[in-house]
């Protein structure tokens, strides 16, 4: 018997568990993206400056596609971005916790 035949055939994986279950799982896993009112405060806050997105990108040494990505709720949040943004815009971007 050739060992590449074995279990050939069976639809299972080495753990037991049918490739058909699998196949048919729904879960779904998304990232967390930017809340809204984060994008929202980080247009105002850039706006109030008179800065464009590549202006605040370049203060923050970042591509201006980051900064749209965050003003259209679009990005995955990173809390040193968020941190340099805060910094250079000298405004709190964040919403409290528990609001």
């Amino acid at each position: 018997m050739d060992a590449r035949s074995v279990g050939a055939g069976s639809n299972t994986t080495v753990g037991g568990m049918n490739a058909a279950k699998l196949d048919a799982e729904t879960e779904n896993f998304k990232h967390e993206k930017v809340p809204s009112s984060l994008a929202k405060n980080i247009q105002k806050a850039r706006t109030a400056k008179g800065w464009t997105q590549a202006q605040l990108a370049q203060a923050i040494n970042e591509k201006p596609q980051v900064v749209n990505q965050y003003e259209s709720g679009k990005a995955i949040p990173n809390g040193q971005i968020i941190n340099k943004m805060e910094r250079v815009l000298g405004a709190k971007l964040r919403s409290p916790k528990g609001s």
